[in-house]
């Protein structure tokens, strides 16, 4: 295959890797800036200068470009556009989705792509749109999928990208997914989404996302089309999504917005700028508003904060610590903070492709009860075995006259001494007292008492936990007592 992904290190269910095109090497995750050759506030080698490995292209416009129609199929894209890292087009399919029948048929842009030089290549796959009923939304996955079969009579070499389409029926994307495996295609974009951004649906977005994720192939590089705002580039990674493209960086400083990791902000009303990019640090607000080359400075800004948060999510897949980068970033808006809870609500399938240790474990509020780490310890405990009788020591009292002693975090649970210094116990921050991550605590406490039914259990709890400890061991009172 032409196209090979290699994963390096993994968090939650993002990972670190490289792509692989041809001879060419990209790290994952990766932002691919989009670029029409009609309008660049920033010239693609600018971008390499930047940081940028991979850009994304559209093959309509340079098919009905009179400017650079003819020099593309002659010098091909990488001399037109002065870039020499991995270059993707996309078919057409979003204008034919915004503006009706485009006259460039599947064959045509398949074709064309592969004449002008691009190293990725999309078929014409109908982009399914959030209103289309269910009927229409299978129909529509049924034409995409036959019109992948026949791309890949045409590019054979492992150039093209399989979508995955199904509008917002879960089912449909889970199928979609199974269907593109059977491809055999490495690269996988996870199409027709933007709508859902746009409108901050995002906790289906959450849906039909880890639907298509849980039955892709594991080695399939996954490209979230049109995930351009740096807000909720953590979110996507989380869910396994490898590849971003984004528009964004342009069509904000169009408008005057002002990109920032929890949100974007008018120029206009700005009386700082919170940025550390070169932009930033070398102009005032008034001199930006006042530049006759404002739209590309504030282009520039805007991409420089969008690769500087693949970055730090790159960072933080490295050390373990997405889910509080997720946590964030997802605070920044009621709906983001929706489509994390949706995410944390499928832990239990989560934790199986998570890693099993991290640098560390912050508890950042009642979310935080919920994530893998927390669900996968409850389980882990049940290995430890105690004798006939068991004290949980919640505070610093310790009854010497029982077979087995062990401790009590939250909102993990319980802990024998030798695991003091393990992930998680000894690796996580938590306050003095919150309620739900005590009853997360005891959560695990009760399962433990419930898994051995052999063992009597006494407990010493301070006094402000008694109320939570009763109510959350409630029907186990004949299991334990406190003193």
């Amino acid at each position: 295959m032409v196209i090979s992904f290699e994963a390096l290190h993994k968090d939650i269910w993002a990972r670190t890797g490289r792509l692989k095109v041809g001879e060419k090497i990209a790290r994952t995750p990766l932002l691919l800036p989009v670029i029409n050759p009609h309008i660049q506030l920033i010239t693609p080698s600018e971008m390499q200068q930047m940081g940028v490995e991979a850009l994304i292209t559209n093959a309509y416009i340079f098919s009905k470009s009179v400017e650079f129609r003819k020099s593309a199929l002659e010098k091909g894209l990488h001399e037109v556009l002065g870039f020499d890292g991995i270059i993707m087009t996309d078919s057409g399919a979003f204008q034919q989705s915004v503006y009706g029948d485009v006259a460039f048929s599947n064959t045509e842009t398949v074709e064309f792509q592969r004449a002008i030089g691009s190293e990725i290549i999309v078929p014409m796959d109908i982009a399914t749109p959030p209103d289309r009923d269910y009927e229409g939304a299978r129909e529509e996955l049924s034409t995409t999928m036959e019109r992948i079969t026949e791309a890949m009579t045409i590019i054979d070499d492992g150039h093209l990208a399989a979508p995955v389409q199904g509008g917002i029926f879960p089912d449909l994307r889970a199928d979609a997914a199974v269907r593109v495996n059977e491809t055999g295609a490495t690269f996988c974009p996870i199409g027709a989404v933007v709508p859902l951004m746009e409108n901050y649906r995002y906790k289906e977005l959450v849906q039909v996302v880890l639907a298509a994720k849980q039955r892709l192939n594991p080695s399939s590089c996954i490209h979230l089309f049109g995930a351009g705002h740096p807000a909720m580039f953590a979110l996507a990674a989380a869910m396994g999504c490898d590849v971003f493209d984004s528009a964004a960086y342009a069509l904000y400083a169009r408008e005057g917005r002002y990109m920032t990791t929890s949100g974007s902000l008018k120029l206009n009303e700005l009386q700082e700028l919170p940025c550390a990019c070169q932009v930033c640090r070398t102009h005032t607000v008034e001199e930006l508003k006042k530049s006759p080359d404002k739209e590309r400075l504030l282009a520039m800004h805007n991409l420089s904060v969008s690769l500087a948060e693949i970055a730090r999510i790159r960072q933080a897949i490295i050390d373990g610590t997405l889910w509080e980068v997720v946590d964030e970033r997802c605070r920044s808006h009621p709906r983001l903070l929706e489509g994390y809870r949706e995410l944390l609500s499928r832990s239990s399938d989560l934790v199986e492709r998570d890693r099993v240790s991290k640098r560390r474990f912050f508890y950042r509020g009642d979310e935080s009860c919920m994530r893998t780490e927390v669900i996968r310890y409850h389980s882990a405990c049940l290995r430890f075995v105690p004798g006939a009788t068991c004290h949980i020591a919640m505070n610093e009292m310790v009854s010497g006259d029982t077979d087995t002693v062990v401790q009590f975090k939250p909102p993990f649970g319980i802990y024998p001494s030798e695991m003091a210094e393990t992930f998680p116990i000894g690796q996580s921050e938590i306050p003095a007292w919150d309620e739900p991550m005590v009853k997360a605590g005891l959560q695990g406490v009760r399962r433990y008492i419930e898994y051995n039914t052999e063992t009597q259990f006494s407990i010493s709890c301070p006094q402000r936990w008694i109320s939570t400890l009763h109510e959350s061991l409630k029907g186990l009172e004949d299991r334990y007592v406190c003193i």
